[in-house]
């Protein structure tokens, strides 16, 4: 997506769910590796950097959360309605609900230029999500729109990827028009 410089890291996602959480799990096979965010709700989308946007049923029009991770483990998550419109920051005793493990330091000042792979994961409370918009929980067939990202905006090589494809000229993940179904 966007004027990149050719490099496209591999990268890989898992999403499993039980009766109270969501489960996430990003592989990423990388280069140019970089985290710098100062701490949660930081711009973590200029390090190398997974993100989840997602309605939690198939209403777009609920809103969306956009739950993006840099390599270290530092967190921005929101919910909004639309672009910028009624955007709510997810509280800090919500994200401290959050259960996250990271394979990298939470700090990568000196970017990493050798082939490195790199994991996040968390896992996330339905409990936090029904604070901020309405939820269909997760159970074989029910349906989320949502998309997954990887990018890495202030790197020697940023670069910006896309799971469902973002028919734009410049990067946007705020698009929930092209989210796709994600069916449990």
């Amino acid at each position: 997506m966007g004027e990149g410089t050719g490099h496209l890291p591999n990268t890989q996602v898992k999403v499993t769910y039980d009766s109270d959480h969501l489960y996430v799990i990003f592989r990423v096979e990388d280069r140019y590796i970089r985290a710098v965010a100062p701490g949660h709700q930081s711009q973590v989308c200029l390090d190398s950097c997974v993100e989840f946007f997602f309605t939690p049923g198939r209403d777009i029009s609920d809103g969306y959360f956009n739950l993006e991770a840099n390599c270290g483990g530092t967190l921005l998550f929101h919910h909004q309605l639309a672009r910028g419109v009624d955007t709510l920051q997810i509280a800090g005793g919500d994200l401290d609900r959050i259960d996250v493990a990271h394979s990298l330091p939470s700090q990568v000042p000196e970017e990493i230029q050798e082939p490195t792979t790199w994991t996040i994961e968390y896992r996330l409370p339905f409990a936090i999500l029904e604070r901020y918009a309405p939820l269909t929980r997760p159970c074989p067939g029910a349906v989320w729109k949502g998309n997954f990202y990887k990018c890495a905006d202030q790197t020697s090589h940023p670069h910006w990827l896309t799971w469902s494809c973002i028919d734009r000229p410049k990067p946007d993940f705020h698009r929930p028009e092209y989210f796709g179904e994600l069916v449990f």
